[in-house]
This record gives C-alpha cells, structure tokens and sequence, in this order.
C-alpha cells in the first residue's frame, strides 16, 4: 500500500486546542501519510491562528463558507466544497475536529463513502450553551453523525464518560481517548529567559502579583465570575496585584465597563491586553492562571501555564481534571462557588512558598503527557487500527 492519505477538517482556525492538534497531527505523523488540511477563517473577535500552521510548514486549503454560527446558504456552500476536496484527493480516512467541521466533514464523507470516518469532540455543546430545546437538538444530530463514524475521539476520560454515559451521544467501545499534544518546551524556557523583560514592559514591581486569564471574551468563559472573585481577593488581600485579561470577544464591552469600575476603586489593577500571539512569552511573566469558564473540552491555557511553571486556578468543567496535577499543580473549583475560588486564590496570592511549590510540579506533570510526539503516537496506532492494518 502507498501513503496513508488523510483529509483533515477543521471549524476554524482561531487560537485554541483544536488549530494546535490538527497542526502538529499535519505536520508530525511521518512519512507514511499524506496529509491535507481544511477549515475556516476566525470569526469577529477571535484571533487568527494561521501562524501557527506557518511555523510548523503546514500549509491549509481555506474555505471561506465554513463559519462559526448555522447558515443554510453557507454550510451548503461549505459541504459542497469538502465533496469536490474528497472527490479530489480521495482520502483513506477523513479526520474532523469541532462541531462545524464534525457535522459538514462527516456528512460529506460518508456520501462520498470514504473508508474511514473519525471525529475528535474537542468540547462539546451539551450543557451552558443554548437552553433545553437546542441541546437536545444538537444531541440528536451528534448521535446520527456518530453512526456515520467509524471511530470518535474524546481529548479526556472525563469527556468520553460524557459522551457515552452522560449525553449518550455514541457506545463506549466506539469512543478512543487521545490527549491533545503541544510544544511545550518553549514555554518552560521562557519562563527563565523572558521574565524580567516581560514584568518590564508590563510595568511590573518584583513584588507585584501578576495574574492572567486568557480566553475569548463570551459567556461561555464566564468573566464576570472571575471579576466578582477578584473584587473579593482585593479587598482582602495584602499583596500588590496586577490582573491582565488576555483576549477578545463578543462580551468585551460589558466586561470593560465592570474593568473601568474596579480600576477606579483599585488604582487600575486590571488590563484589558486583547489578544496575544506569542502567549509564551506573554506567561513568563506571570505568577498565576486562571479559567473560571462554565464548560470546557480540554483548556490550552492552563496547559501552556504549567509548562511554563505558573500554578493555576480553575472551575471544575470538561476534562480539567485531566490535565490539572489537582492541589499539586493547580486547585480545582466547583463551578459557580465564588467563596472557595477567592479563597483558593487569596491562599495562592499572599503564600510564596505555596506557589513556588506548585509552580514546580507542573511542568513535570505536563512535559510528557501533553507533548505533540505522544499524541502523534496515539493517533497513528489508532489510525492504523481502524484501518485494520495493525
């Protein structure tokens, strides 16, 4: 047999996991397949990650129809496209990633009666999204989509037991579990080379307290909660801090108001960054982490802070306890206990000793298992199965 030829899809490239594992998954699986990857430009708000794929030599094909929100004249366009591609390049296995990518990839895939069908949920839409009518529609269009596949894949167990126990979207035996995989490694490096020069452009004193959030600005990631847990840690707190809300999104303007009020009260602790490119960078000048969202897939975010030896603190959503070293590396909070994440988060702000302890155990928890050459092994075995060439 010749190359193992994979059409990879994906919603879009904005910053975020699923850009970043079908980058390295294009890049990385060796010389035995030939890879083509697909997808849609960012939306408004978002940032576009396409240097992301420059920097690794991955070069896309670009489908300007395949877009966020559903439009009959748009996803008809789109899944026209993806048919022509297949018809084309005709693919042994077609790969999708997100839901937009999930249902138009799979669809036009299995018409096109491609041999075989995989779908990653990256997240998934089941719960804090829309109310009880849409979830269950989405449901019942994810549980036909995964009979048209022949293999899903959940970036956690937590997400597999959602997937299969919880939403009964697809049976256990069909369900692989595969972590996502990063470079890592320059983000623990910076970490002692780049510190001093990013606390400077920030402004920041050595004894100032430097915490980021780093995520779109919409209700999903629950900003509004992390600003209610800072207004309580302020005035509770002995320690100089400086918060930076790293991102952008639909919610911007409502946040930068409730920003202006709490910087008039607290000498303008906060800063509104937008986004941020080389993130790397950015964190090394950081002391702590958070994500206060209402439901995740697996958050890039506090992954890249633990390599970058930053202790996090995070709401307890999606697969986060899958890649949290829980009370070592980071605390994991009930979602929507205010009480406890201020006062986890106090502890870790007014304790050095605390946070130099778990700054340490994250790179170690992360360094392996969320590395891009073990998601790559993972995936081709599991290629390879489903193609019954073990």
């Amino acid at each position: 047999m010749g190359k193992i030829k994979i059409l990879r899809i994906i919603n879009r490239f904005n910053i975020g996991g699923p850009t970043y594992n079908a980058t390295f998954l294009t890049a990385f699986l060796g010389d035995d397949y030939e890879t083509m990857l697909v997808g849609g430009l960012p939306e408004e708000g978002e940032s576009d990650s396409l240097f992301i794929l420059k920097k690794y030599g991955v070069i896309p094909v670009l489908i300007d129809e395949m877009v966020r929100e559903p439009n009959l004249k748009s996803d008809r366009a789109a899944y026209k496209k993806l048919k022509e591609i297949i018809r084309e390049f005709k693919p042994d296995i077609v790969h999708t990633h997100a839901s937009k990518a999930g249902a138009l990839g799979r669809k036009a895939a299995s018409s096109c009666k491609v041999p075989v069908i995989v779908h990653t949920f990256h997240g998934h839409v089941f719960h804090s999204y829309f109310g009880n009518l849409k979830t269950t529609l989405f449901k019942g269009i994810e549980r036909n989509l995964a009979r048209k596949s022949t293999g899903i894949i959940a970036i956690s167990e937590i997400q597999k037991k959602e997937l299969t126990e919880v939403h009964k979207i697809c049976p256990s035996d069909k369900v692989k579990v595969v972590p996502l995989g990063f470079d890592l490694l320059p983000f623990h490096e910076k970490r002692s080379t780049q510190r001093d020069a990013v606390r400077e452009k920030y402004g920041l004193k050595n004894d100032d307290i430097a915490i980021g959030i780093i995520g779109r600005i919409a209700t999903i990631k629950d900003h509004p909660f992390f600003l209610d847990v800072i207004e309580k840690v302020l005035k509770r707190t002995t320690k100089s801090l400086k918060i930076f809300i790293v991102g952008d999104g639909p919610d911007r303007g409502e946040i930068e108001s409730r920003v202006n009020e709490i910087n008039n009260a607290h000498q303008k602790v906060i800063k509104m960054t937008s986004w941020i490119k080389d993130i790397g960078t950015f964190n090394a000048g950081m002391d702590i982490i958070c994500l206060t969202s209402k439901n995740e897939g697996t958050p890039v975010s506090l992954i890249e802070a633990q390599a970058a030896n930053i202790p996090v603190v995070t709401t307890d959503v999606g697969g986060v306890r899958d890649i949290i070293d829980v009370d070592k590396s980071g605390y994991v909070i009930p979602k929507g206990n205010l009480e406890l994440y201020s006062e986890k988060l106090l502890e870790l702000c007014e304790d050095e000793k605390r946070r130099e302890k778990m700054s340490q155990n994250g790179w170690n928890y992360v360094q392996e298992k969320f590395h891009y050459t073990t998601l790559v092994k993972n995936m081709d075995r599991y290629y390879r199965e489903l193609l019954k060439l073990k």
